[in-house]
């Protein structure tokens, strides 16, 4: 008894002091708002890194746990990588991220919150959990829904984690591929350059997408 009441006693240390540290993150990332939300002053910090790719994941995984939107990350990522390269280190940054959230909602909760008793978001997780990967996708082309908090809400679901990620990188993936191309445009014009038009395109496109996808999804449905 004496063991396992230590161990729940470790467990319960452990949670609390990962609360703790994302709390301090995210009040030192609203402290920090207007660095942390300007992609121009990222892109600055990612260019002279001499390990950019790894920086960029990691300040990925880091924003996603902190509440500061991604596209600030992906329109970095094509400001620095350029349209191909910023697309997929925008993409695996997205997806870590997301698995990152969902691991540590899953680690915090361990069966504490029951989704019954949560009267309103409890249902919308519970069709989440039920729908698998493509329910995932769809919540995921809501615009109006935070990175961070559907993160966090679907690791209190029941779901594979291998199905919420194929989900997360298929529901992201129009958002992401807007804020790259759009990113790598907005670098070229800045610095005088050709070749923006068709980043700027293929970006208006893709934010038309994620914009009308969510749409078509709820007539089908």
């Amino acid at each position: 008894m004496s063991e396992l009441g230590g161990l729940s006693r470790l467990r319960l240390v452990g949670r609390v002091l990962v609360v703790l540290a994302l709390a301090a993150g995210a009040l030192y990332a609203l402290r920090h708002r207007h660095a942390a939300l300007d992609p121009i002053a990222l892109s600055g910090v990612l260019a002279v890194h001499p390990n950019a790719v790894l920086l960029f994941l990691t300040l990925h995984i880091a924003a996603s746990l902190l509440f500061i939107p991604r596209t600030v990350l992906a329109m970095a990522a094509g400001l620095v990588f350029g349209t191909e390269w910023g697309l997929l280190w925008a993409t695996i940054g997205s997806v870590l991220g997301a698995v990152a959230g969902f691991v540590v909602a899953r680690y915090l909760n361990s069966g504490l919150i029951d989704l019954e008793s949560m009267p309103r978001l409890g249902p919308v997780l519970q069709r989440a959990e039920a729908g698998g990967w493509r329910a995932v996708a769809a919540l995921r082309l809501i615009p109006v829904i935070p990175h961070s908090l559907a993160n966090y809400a679907l690791g209190l679901t029941r779901l594979p984690i291998g199905q919420y990620a194929l989900g997360s990188v298929l529901g992201q993936l129009p958002m992401t591929v807007a804020s790259v191309e759009l990113g790598a445009a907005g670098g070229r014009m800045w610095a005088g350059t050709t070749g923006w038009l068709m980043p700027t395109l293929i970006g208006a496109a893709a934010l038309l997408a994620s914009l009308l996808l969510p749409r078509v999804a709820r007539l089908k449905s």
